[in-house]
């Protein structure tokens, strides 16, 4: 299965800023959830950093954390930052989500981010996270909902690159409003979920606004399946003059966390 967004170098610089600017929402859920020494934990599609920081030091030296990915480019960076922060609780897994080779039943925590939007597949991706989790463990999700998704002052160009991204998701088969019904998803398929969000305002500046350029650099190709190259540049351009205002700044999308205990 090959991810929507791979094989660009942009991509990893994104991957690598979007790890941290979601850190603390992810800090929050794991304190929310309780102590998790000694446990196995296990962060689906972690690619060059993911959760692995925030699990490792959640199940601590007693503890396992595996990160798995399909993107061997992926986890060779993880495991560089993984050798500079001395993280030896964590091992790295080249594994795919709907072909897994990870035993079933074996992990207390199954953490997957932005896993349901560019993939979709979404029952089958739940069914295959689920087979992971131990019997009275827990599988998280965090996927967004893009209703947060503003700039102030507006920026209309900036607004309409974000709905032909968000039309290149859903013609790659996947759904970048994943966490506006992961909740009914969990509960359709039987399961008691439950539910909390994060939304980062971003200061005149932040990195995390110039997002929706970080997004058509890697989604270029499926971009232009909607507008003619010529149409892509002039309205990246514009984009790019909005964005520099130094009075801009803006909310995120929504990070919408699910989660659920299996029986």
């Amino acid at each position: 299965m090959s991810y929507l967004m791979a094989g660009q170098l942009t991509e990893l610089e994104r991957l690598q800023l979007q790890s941290r600017v979601w850190e603390p929402a992810g800090s929050r859920l794991l304190e929310f959830l309780g102590a998790g020494e000694g446990k196995r934990v296990v962060d689906v599609g972690c690619g060059c950093l993911g959760w692995l920081r925030l699990l490792s030091a959640w199940v601590g030296p007693s503890g396992t954390c595996v990160g798995t990915d399909i993107s061997d480019d992926l986890l060779r960076e993880a495991g560089s930052f993984l050798s500079a922060e001395r993280l030896t609780n964590v091992e790295l897994v080249r594994d795919d989500l709907f072909d897994s080779r990870l035993p079933p039943r074996s992990f207390d925590l199954v953490h997957a981010r932005f896993q349901l939007a560019p993939l979709g597949r979404f029952e089958n991706q739940i069914g295959a996270l689920s087979r992971l989790v131990a019997p009275g463990g827990i599988l998280a999700f965090e996927d967004p909902d893009t209703a947060s998704w503003t700039f102030t002052p507006e920026a209309p160009r900036a607004r309409h690159l974000i709905e032909m991204i968000l039309q290149a998701f859903r013609s790659a088969g996947g759904d970048f409003d994943a966490g506006r019904f992961t909740y009914d998803l969990l509960q359709g398929m039987g399961m008691q979920p439950e539910i909390r969000a994060d939304i980062v305002a971003l200061e005149p500046g932040h990195p995390y606004l110039r997002l929706p350029l970080q997004f058509a650099a890697s989604l270029r190709a499926r971009l232009l399946e909607q507008v003619t190259e010529s149409e892509l540049d002039t309205l990246l351009a514009e984009v790019e003059d909005e964005l520099a205002d130094p009075t801009r700044r803006g909310l995120t999308f929504t990070l919408v966390q699910t989660w659920a205990r299996s029986p």
